[in-house]
């Protein structure tokens, strides 16, 4: 499968946003991961539609938009609008109603992502498989940048490859994020993992181009 590294602004200078996205094109990247915190599903806010609405203009890239937020169904409209391509929800706000709201999410032309956070099982993300376009393991706790990678993401990466084969979607996007670096990504790839979002290990390079493409394994 194609490996695709998804560089996390979270980790950019804030000050000049647009030439860190600029550069991250220019340098390789896939997507831009942009990681949208409320303060009540995690304690830290960082941004919403309105900052991404501001770096659309400047990449083709597409954005995926990660909701760390409390009701993500009501955003749904105002990060369409704003130019994401993709928009990830968390399983643990939406429970029974994740494929439900992944569905919404496709009905405006949005690819569509469910999220699991380290504490919650593989398992939990199977009812979405038949319909996401992408999952995503969280490798750390969501929140704050520079964490270090939880060894037992790897199994659940594992468990999440065989039963996408086993329900017939082989080539389902899989996505990891955080603590990934060039230590542990041929591991995580191994494992099943094809979309991988890095944030310190690609912000702190002095050489961007060179860290995109060994990420890639």
């Amino acid at each position: 499968m194609e490996i695709k590294i998804a560089p996390s602004i979270l980790a950019a200078d804030f000050s000049r946003l647009k030439e860190e996205v600029v550069l991250l094109e220019k340098c390789g990247a896939d997507l831009i991961h942009c990681d949208v915190m409320d303060g009540n599903f995690v304690p830290p806010i960082t941004f919403g539609a309105q900052t991404v609405m501001a770096i659309r203009p400047h990449t083709r890239l597409p954005l995926d938009c990660h909701l760390m937020t409390l009701h993500p169904g009501t955003h749904i409209d105002d990060f369409v609008r704003a130019g994401a391509n993709i928009i990830s929800v968390h399983v643990e706000a939406c429970g029974i109603y994740t494929p439900a709201i992944l569905q919404e999410i496709q009905s405006r032309g949005v690819r569509a992502c469910a999220v699991i956070n380290p504490e919650t099982r593989a398992e939990d993300l199977f009812p979405t498989m038949p319909i996401a376009d992408m999952v995503l393991v969280m490798s750390v706790h969501p929140g704050w940048g520079g964490q270090k990678f939880i060894p037992e993401s790897i199994e659940k990466i594992r468990s999440l490859r065989t039963h996408a084969q086993k329900i017939g979607r082989p080539d389902l996007d899989i996505e990891v994020d955080g603590g990934i670096n060039e230590e542990n990504v041929k591991e995580v790839i191994a494992a099943g993992a094809n979309v991988i979002v890095a944030g310190s290990a690609i912000f702190s390079s002095p050489d961007k181009k060179a860290i995109i493409s060994r990420l890639r394994g």
